[in-house]
């Protein structure tokens, strides 16, 4: 029973980084969804035909820039845990028009879990 419990709670905390990310998102403040990642984390995806790849600075600067996203909706589509990595897979509509998916790479760093990696897809 403790290992159902330690998964119950182990997802909770998984669900709770990501959540600290979509709220960002909505805040518009890129600081605020700062705390989600890990300071050596990257991004990467396409913006039409252009790369978007780097450090995760840039989805701070993008999100600062844009604006809020008041009308942003998000379904977590998966998470995959293993141990002290997970994958959660993001389905995200209205983020100031755009919808996205995601796919973050976790990993629980000094007890936290801390999204390492953003890859994403722009839906036409």
């Amino acid at each position: 029973m403790s290992s159902e419990l330690s998964y119950v709670n182990e997802f909770d905390a998984i669900t709770k980084a990501v959540q600290i990310y979509l709220d960002g998102g909505r805040s518009g403040k890129g600081a605020d969804m700062k705390l989600a990642f890990h300071a050596d984390a990257t991004i990467f995806g396409y913006v039409g035909p252009d790369l978007f790849a780097g450090p995760i600075q840039g989805l701070f600067d993008w999100n600062d820039q844009n604006g809020a996203a008041t009308g942003l909706e998000a379904r977590l589509g998966s998470i995959d845990v293993a141990g002290s990595v997970a994958n959660v897979r993001v389905e995200i509509d209205n983020w100031t028009g755009h919808r996205f998916t995601d796919f973050l790479n976790l990993l629980k760093v000094d007890g936290e879990w801390k999204i390492m990696n953003k890859v994403f897809y722009l839906h036409p």
